[in-house]
C-alpha cells in the first residue's frame, strides 16, 4: 500500500477556508481530547489534600484565577501564538525542534549522514549562514565544536520523548478513572470503590486491545464526541454561573491569585500540582501539527476549546462558592445537576477514551521518530490506514503501555496520586519545549538573543513553579514518571551507544573496492546469475560482512547491489529525492550502491513494489548517469552518487514492467521502445524496461540494462549480516555490562534491520560475524 500519498497533507493548508474549517473540525477529536477532559479532575486534585474549601471562597476563587491565567498564558499565548510557528516543514513536536536545531547548527546525530543529504530540498529550506562575529554565529560554532553540548541537546530531546511516553501511560489511567469515578454519586455508601477500579481496567483493556484496528474506522466519531463533551460542560458551566454565582467572573482577576497564595502559603504552592492538570494535553497542539495546519489548530482552540473550558471551570467554581459542606467531594460531578448525571457520565467516559486514544497515538509517533533517528530499538510499525499519514500501531509498545497503565491504575486507585504523576510528566515536556524553543528563536528564526532570554524567563518561570510543586509530591505519585523516564532513557542511551560503536566497527573494518577487485583472480571468484542484494548500514566502502562472505564462499551474483536504507533529519523526503545510486568500481563489474533515504515521519515501503522501484532506479541511473571508464579513480567513482526519484516521479524516465512469459507478445508502440531480455527457458516472469523514444542511450548502457534485466529475471538473493556484538578485551566492567548484557539483550529482542522489506525466506542468506567493539 502506498502510505506516502498522504504524507504531505500540509499542501492542503494553503487551500480554501472550507478546507481549513474542515481541518479545524477534525482537530477537535484528535488534538484536544486530552485537554478537553481536564475539568474532570483539576479541582478534585487541587483540593485533595493540601488546601480546603473555606467559607471565604478565597481558595476556590484563587484556584479559578490560576486556572484561567495558566490556560491563557501557556496553551493560548505560548503554543498557539509562538511555538506553533516553529514547525519543521509542517511537522511539530520535541523531535521537530531538535531536527531544526541539528540542521541549522549542523549537529548531525546520525552516523550515516552524508553531505549529499544537505542537498535535500526540505533540509536546506530557510537555512542561512550567520555572520561569525554575531551571537548567533558564535552559538552555532560552539554547538558544532563541543561534543558535550551536542550530547546534552540529544539527552534533552530524549528526556522530552521519555516524558511523552510516560504521559501515554498516565493520561489514559487518570482520564478513564476520573470519568468512571462519577458512579460514586449513584451508589450507596462506599460501594463505588468496588466498581471504579474494575470498570476502569475493563475500559482500558478494551481501549488497548482495539488499537490494532486503527483510528480511521471510528475516527469520524472522535470530533462529534469531543464537541458534544465541550458543549455539555460549557452549558453546565453557564447554568451554574447564572444559578449560583453570576459574579464569579470577578475571580478571573490576578488579584485573587495573590490573595490565595498569601493565605495558603506553602500549602497553596503545593496544590499547584493539581492546578497544573488544566493544561495537560497542550503539547498535543504542537505534536500533532503535521496532521493539520497552524491556522486550523488556532481556530479550533481560540473559538471553541478555550472558551468552553473557561466556562466549565467558572461554572464549577460558581457552584462550589455556594456549597461549603462537600469537603471530600470537591470535583466535577458534584456540580452536575442530578437529573443529567448519568448521561454526562456516559459522555465523559467516551470523551476520556477519545482523549486517551490521542495520547496513545502520540506515543506511538514519538517512538517511531526515536527509532528512525537511531535512539530506540527497532520495533514493528504497522500503518493502520493507507490514506491518513501518522495513524500507526506498534504491537510491542501497545501491550507494554497497557500493562503499565493497568499497574498504575490498580496501584494508586485515586485521582490525587495519578494527578501528581501525570502533572510532572506534562510540565517536564513543556520545560523541554521551552529550552529548545529558546535556541530555535536565535539559531533558526535569527531573532535577537534578548527575545530568547525573555521567552525562557517568562514561560520558564511559570513552568518551573509548577514543576517544583509537582516534584515535591515525589513520594505521593510523582516518582512514577521519573522512574519510567529513567528506564526508557537508559534503554535509549544503551541502544544509541551500541549502535554507534557497531557502526564505527563497520567503518573501521570496511574494505576498499581495490581489494574486492584484486582478490577476485586469487580466489577464483565465480559470478552466478541473478542480483545479490547486500544490506548494509555503510554509505561508502564494502562492508566487512561481505568480505567475510567472499573469502569463505568465493562466488557472488552477476549484479551486486549494496543497499543502505537510512533516515535523515527531516520529517519527509520527497519521492523525486528518494534514491541515491552510484557505481562501485568500473561499470563492467556491475556493482552498484543504492542509498534509500527516508524522513523520520515517512512511511517505509513494506511491499513488493520496493524491489521494482529499486531495480528501476538503477536502470534510470544507467540510462542517465555519467559513464565511468577504467582510467578513472575508483575512489572518485564510488563517491559519485546520482539522485534518482521513484518511478512515479519520472514521466520521461525508464519504466519497469514485469509480465508472465506467455503474455509478452505485445508489440511496442511508436512513442516508446522496449529493451527486453532474451528468452530464457522455464522462466516464470519476463522483465522489460520501457524507455521514451526521445531518450538516447549508447551501446554500453544498453548492454548494461540488458544484463540487469537478465539478472532480475533470474531472481534476487538477499545477503544479510547477522552480527554478534561483544565488548573487546580490556574493556571496563561498565562497558562489558552495557554491550554484553544490555545491548545484546536489546538486539536479540528487537526487530531485524530489514523488517520493512518483507524479505522472502527462500531467497535469504545470512552471514554471521562477531563484532568486538
Amino acid at each position: 500500500m502506498d502510505l506516502e500519498g498522504g504524507v504531505y497533507q500540509n499542501r492542503l493548508k494553503r487551500e480554501s477556508w472550507g478546507t481549513i474549517l474542515t481541518l479545524a473540525y477534525q482537530s477537535l477529536g484528535v488534538v484536544y481530547g486530552d485537554l478537553s477532559i481536564s475539568p474532570l479532575y483539576v479541582y478534585k486534585s487541587t483540593f485533595a489534600e493540601d488546601i480546603e474549601h473555606s467559607d471565604t471562597n478565597e481558595e476556590i476563587y484563587g484556584v479559578l484565577s490560576l486556572v484561567f491565567w495558566t490556560l491563557t498564558l501557556v496553551p493560548l499565548l505560548k503554543y498557539v501564538f509562538i511555538v506553533l510557528r516553529a514547525d519543521d516543514n509542517g511537522e511539530g513536536g520535541t523531535f521537530a525542534l531538535y531536527s531544526l536545531l541539528c540542521r541549522h547548527a549542523k549537529v548531525n546525530a546520525l552516523p550515516s549522514f552524508q553531505l549529499a543529504d544537505e542537498d535535500l530540498s526540505d533540509y536546506k529550506k530557510d537555512i542561512t549562514s550567520p555572520l561569525p562575529l554575531t551571537f548567533r554565529g558564535r552559538l552555532k560554532s560552539t554547538l558544532e565544536t563541543h561534543r558535550v553540548l551536542q550530547r546534552f541537546l540529544l539527552v534533552l530531546a530524549l528526556l522530552g520523548a521519555c516524558m511523552v511516553i510516560g504521559d501515554g501511560i498516565l493520561t489514559p489511567a487518570i482520564s478513564v478513572f476520573s470519568a468512571v469515578s462519577g458512579v460514586e454519586f449513584a451508589m450507596e455508601k462506599e460501594h463505588h470503590i468496588y466498581v471504579e477500579v474494575p470498570a476502569a481496567c475493563i475500559i482500558l483493556i478494551a481501549l488497548f486491545a482495539l488499537q490494532h484496528y486503527g483510528t480511521h474506522r471510528i475516527g469520524f466519531l472522535f470530533a462529534p464526541v469531543i464537541i458534544t463533551w465541550l458543549l455539555c460542560i460549557s452549558s453546565i458551566g453557564i447554568y451554574n454561573i447564572f444559578r449560583w454565582n453570576p459574579h464569579v467572573y470577578q475571580a478571573l482577576s490576578p488579584h485573587y491569585i495573590y490573595r490565595f497564595l498569601k493565605k495558603t502559603q506553602r500549602e497553596g504552592w503545593m496544590s499547584l500540582g493539581g492546578t497544573l492538570l488544566c493544561i495537560t494535553g497542550s503539547e498535543a497542539m504542537f505534536a500533532d501539527l503535521g496532521h493539520f495546519s497552524q491556522l486550523s489548530i488556532k481556530i479550533a482552540f481560540t473559538s471553541f476549546v478555550y472558551p468552553s473550558l473557561i466556562l466549565a471551570y467558572m461554572g464549577q467554581a460558581a457552584y462550589l462558592s455556594q456549597h461549603h459542606d462537600i469537603q471530600n467531594q470537591v470535583g466535577f460531578y458534584v456540580s452536575v445537576p442530578e437529573k443529567i448525571r448519568w448521561p454526562v457520565l456516559g459522555i465523559a467516559i467516551l470523551a476520556a477514551v477519545v482523549g486517551s486514544q490521542a495520547i496513545i497515538t502520540g506515543t506511538f509517533s514519538i517512538i517511531k521518530q526515536c527509532s528512525a533517528l537511531g535512539c530506540f530499538p527497532r520495533v514493528k510499525i504497522v500503518h493502520t490506514s493507507s490514506k491518513f499519514h501518522g495513524q500507526i500501531y506498534i504491537p510491542e509498545i501497545n501491550w507494554i503501555l497497557m500493562i503499565l497503565c493497568l499497574a498504575v491504575t490498580i496501584g494508586f486507585r485515586d485521582t490525587r496520586r495519578l494527578g501528581n504523576a501525570s502533572g510532572l510528566a506534562v510540565i517536564t515536556v513543556m520545560l523541554v519545549t521551552t529550552c529548545l524553543m529558546s535556541l530555535v528563536i536565535v539559531l533558526c528564526w535569527n531573532q535577537n538573543v534578548l527575545l530568547a532570554i525573555l521567552f525562557v524567563v517568562f514561560f520558564g518561570t511559570i513552568e518551573a513553579l509548577y514543576f517544583s510543586a509537582s516534584l515535591i509530591k515525589f513520594l505521593e505519585g510523582a516518582w512514577v514518571p521519573i522512574a519510567l523516564s529513567f528506564f526508557f532513557i537508559i534503554v535509549m542511551c544503551i541502544w544509541r551507544y551500541g549502535t554507534l560503536k557497531t557502526y564505527k566497527f563497520d567503518v573501521q573494518n570496511k574494505v576498499s573496492v581495490d581489494w574486492l577487485l584484486g582478490v577476485g583472480p586469487s580466489l577464483g571468484i565465480v559470478r552466478v546469475r541473478g542480483i545479490g542484494l547486500i544490506h548494509t548500514e555503510l554509505v561508502s566502502g564494502i562492508p566487512a560482512i561481505f568480505s567475510h562472505f567472499v573469502t569463505n564462499l568465493p562466488a557472488f551474483h552477476q549484479v551486486l547491489v549494496f543497499l543502505c536504507v537510512k533516515s535523515v533529519p527531516v520529517p519527509h523526503v520527497k519521492h523525486e529525492e528518494r534514491f541515491l545510486v552510484g557505481h562501485i568500481g568500473p561499470r563492467e563489474h556491475r556493482m552498484y550502491r543504492c542509498i534509500v533515504r527516508y524522513g523520520y515521519r515517512d512511511a517505509h515501503k513494506d511491499d513488493s513494489e520496493f524491489e521494482s522501484d529499486l531495480v528501476c532506479s538503477i536502470a534510470e541511473f544507467i540510462r542517465a548517469g555519467k559513464n565511468v571508464g577504467l582510467d578513472e579513480d575508483l575512489k572518485e567513482t564510488e563517491q559519485r552518487m546520482v539522485v534518482v526519484g521513484t518511478p512515479s516521479t519520472r514521466v520521461d524516465g525508464v519504466q519497469y514492467c514485469e509480465e508472465d512469459g506467455e503474455a509478452l507478445d505485445s508489440a511496442s508502440t511508436s512513442q516508446c521502445r522496449e529493451i527486453e531480455s532474451p528468452p530464457v527457458a522455464k522462466t516464470r516472469k519476463r522483465v522489460r524496461f520501457v524507455i521514451p523514444e526521445s531518450q538516447k542511450i549508447d551501446k554500453d548502457a544498453r548492454d548494461e540494462l540488458r544484463e540487469l534485466m537478465e539478472a532480475r529475471e533470474a531472481g534476487i538473493a538477499y545477503i544479510l549480516g547477522h552480527s554478534y556484538v561483544r565488548a573487546k578485551k580490556g574493556s571496563s566492567l561498565m562497558k562489558r555490562m552495557v554491550i554484553n548484557l544490555g545491548y545484546d539483550f536489546l538486539r536479540r529482542n528487537c526487530r531485524a534491520p530489514t523488517y520493512a522489506l518483507t524479505v522472502p525466506h527462500a531467497s535469504t542468506l545470512e552471514v554471521g560475524m562477531v563484532y568486538h567493539i
